[in-house]
């Protein structure tokens, strides 16, 4: 490469050099400017004859077929003046090493949202057989808005002698993204600045061992599409950068607020913005208004004689620059003057120079004068003055502020309440002191009183009535036993009455309520209280009495094994009749598998189905197992089942040796399917075993 190259070169005619940003061997990756677009690009230079050049050129081409927002697109690609050059898009942002070499390693839901933009990306190139070769941190950039863009597809490949890269070595880039995000570590297979993950007798370490509060799924991709457990690649290990992003999507959900978050930790290359705090706006001019001296409002009495004043006609104050007024007359003992409460409050222009603010003259009256007014500075109002506005003192100005209201004279003694009689005074004529029963006629001084009578207590026979005062008044008794109210009672006056009605009208609409449950209840040819007659619950079999039954062993069953994840389909199908033979020394067992069972091992589970002959009630299970730490699932179905994967098991135990599966109530069904999620280890594997299965119903 020729040694003139420099900043502020000229490369084709065009690209202005500006920052030298890396260099690999004869290899400069630039920041340059383009003359003619007037705008920043990438500028990635090797000499013509490197060996490098052609294979350079060649993914430059190839890269530029790549249309996707995420990837900084190749713009140009020549050989000129003995150097070969390739221009892409400037990004202006922070690339992911940089991103946790400042701020450390990113929360779960930013690190899988972030790897996810990648794979987006790479699903895109990947369709159109564009690999990336080199997908480390350092080319993965967080811009200004919270983008994510990826550097030199392709292109970054060739510069470092690999200018065919291959799409599995990008799946594994992306995973080894993923934990770089979560750890800090690099376990990608391309080279990286970011420091390699820990190893433990040869082996990378997963996720959850290099750093606490990883999700499990996260650590189980890691796992998965890098092998870090040497089992080989998982079923469920996502063989294309589509199917990996798919998982992290899942993982991801809504991703509102990510970007936005990932701005704050961008890390900025120099001085940001100065925030300053808020200035309060007092004392602030209008640009086009020209600037007032300092004025201060004195009585023009004060002013010198010699001195013109500016008063207005009535107004005995006057506004003169703060230079040339005289100090007031200093008072003996200054105290805060009150204004009536009626008056306008008086305000006045602050005084730096003075200690105390000058008073106006309180004849002058409520209107300030126009050289006052127009003074632009901060103010404040006087405190009200409670001095008598009369008098002369107070006029002055001076004498008449430390005054206090007088205050009148007390309030006559109050006069002497009128004497009166602990006790009632007794009626004359000797009348009764009680009052009359309200509505009661009376002819005589008697009459009828409430609540108590003082009349005579016989009656008078006749017609066949009895007629009488006594202690319901002027009521008369009827040989039928009603009551009959005598004339103008007014009965709402009488204590008690509305209360007795509405207890009446309660009781009647209970009553009603009750009769009407009760026909209801005859008509469904129930007892009155709604309970079955004796005759047809002794006709009615017990549930209760079924139900306490004791369970008995169902016979004829016969068995099937269930392994749905292999190929072929089957798990030593010539033992499984030995599970239900009866023979405890006979049994079925597993294939020896060199991992568990379960979500990160070669299958889910494997299992037997049990063949009850017949539809029947299945309330427990027996099993006989070799080998304790099982895990089991007890599914009963009315169809022999395929898989179980959308069957509800009834029942999930971890078992030992002798199990007995209690089910809660009776499930009907004529197939008892047993699932096996966790085998015991048995030194060289895990396998399980089952010597005999007992099902009762």
């Amino acid at each position: 490469m020729p040694h003139s190259i420099r900043p502020g070169d000229l490369l084709a005619g065009r690209y202005r050099l500006v920052d030298l940003l890396s260099e690999s061997g004869s290899g400069r990756f630039w920041r340059a400017h383009d003359r003619i677009l007037e705008r920043h690009v990438a500028l990635h230079v090797i000499a013509a004859d490197d060996p490098r050049s052609e294979g350079l050129l060649r993914a430059a081409r190839r890269s530029a077929t790549v249309l996707d927002p995420h990837i900084l697109r190749v713009l140009d690609a020549e050989e000129v003046d003995g150097l070969c050059y390739v221009v892409n898009e400037w990004g202006t942002g922070t690339s992911l090493d940089i991103m946790l070499g400042a701020g450390g390693v990113l929360s779960p839901r930013r690190a899988a949202w972030i790897v996810a933009e990648v794979g987006a990306a790479a699903t895109v190139a990947h369709g159109a057989g564009v690999a990336h070769g080199r997908l480390n941190p350092e080319n993965v950039l967080v811009d200004l808005h919270g983008s994510i863009r990826v550097i030199g597809w392709c292109v970054d490949a060739a510069l470092h002698g690999n200018p065919d890269p291959r799409v599995e070595d990008d799946v594994d880039d992306l995973a080894g993204l993923l934990y770089a995000a979560l750890t800090g570590r690099w376990a990608g297979a391309s080279d990286s600045a970011v420091p390699s993950a820990p190893r433990e007798h040869g082996r990378v370490l997963r996720p959850r061992q290099v750093r606490a509060g990883i999700p499990r799924p996260l650590d189980v991709l890691c796992d998965e599409v890098l092998d870090l457990s040497g089992r080989g690649r998982g079923l469920r290990a996502p063989e294309s950068a589509r199917g990996l992003t798919a998982a992290l999507e899942d993982f991801v959900g809504d991703p509102a607020g990510i970007p936005e978050s990932l701005v704050e930790r961008l890390v900025s290359r120099g001085s940001g913005p100065v925030r300053f705090s808020a200035v309060p706006e007092l004392g602030l001019r209008p640009a086009d208004e020209p600037e007032v001296e300092p004025t201060r409002v004195v009585r023009a009495e004060d002013l010198p004689r010699d001195e013109p004043t500016t008063a207005v006609p009535d107004d005995p104050t006057v506004a003169v620059p703060l230079g040339e007024a005289p100090a007031p007359d200093p008072d003996p003992d200054p105290e805060p003057t009150q204004a009536q409460p009626d008056e306008p409050t008086q305000v006045t222009a602050l005084d730096p120079d003075s200690e105390a603010d000058p008073e106006p003259d309180p004849d002058a009256g409520a209107e300030p004068g126009p050289a006052a007014s127009d003074i632009d500075r901060p103010t404040e109002a006087a405190l009200p003055s409670f001095s008598d506005p009369e008098d002369p003192e107070d006029r002055d100005g001076r004498e008449g502020r430390s005054q206090r209201p007088v205050p009148g004279p007390p309030p006559p003694p109050l006069e002497e309440p009128a004497a009166r009689p602990l006790f009632a005074p007794e009626p004359p004529d000797g009348a009764p002191a009680r009052r009359p029963r309200p509505g009661a006629a009376s002819s005589t001084g008697a009459g009828d009183y409430w609540p108590w009578d003082t009349g005579t207590g016989h009656g008078t026979g006749h017609a066949g009535a009895d007629t009488g005062t006594g202690a319901f008044g002027s009521m008369t008794h009827t040989g039928s036993g009603v009551l009959d109210e005598g004339v103008g009672v007014d009965d709402d006056q009488v204590p008690g009455r509305s209360t007795f009605r509405l207890a009446a009208l309660l009781l009647a609409g209970v009553l009603l309520v009750v009769a009407v449950a009760v026909a209801f209840n005859l008509g469904r040819g129930r007892t009155p209280l709604g309970s079955v007659p004796e005759d047809e619950a002794s006709s009615t079999p017990s549930s209760s009495a079924s139900a306490s039954a004791t369970p008995e062993p169902l016979t004829g069953l016969s068995a099937t094994d269930l392994d749905p994840q292999a190929e072929p389909p089957e798990e030593n199908p010539e033992l499984t009749g030995n599970a239900v033979d009866g023979d405890p020394a006979t049994s079925w067992r597993t294939n020896t598998y060199n991992q568990d069972l379960g979500p990160a091992g070669l299958k889910t589970g494997v299992g037997l189905v049990v063949d009850l002959g017949s539809p029947a009630e299945v309330r427990s299970v027996e099993l006989d197992l070799v080998g304790e730490g099982s895990q089991v699932e007890l599914y009963v179905t009315e169809e022999a089942p395929t898989a179980v994967a959308d069957l509800e098991p009834v029942a999930d135990v971890t078992a030992g040796t002798a199990e007995s599966i209690e089910l809660e109530e009776a499930v009907a069904g004529r197939y008892v399917t047993i699932w096996f999620t966790s085998l015991p280890d048995v030194g060289d594997g895990f396998r399980g075993e089952v010597s005999e299965i007992r099902v009762l119903g």
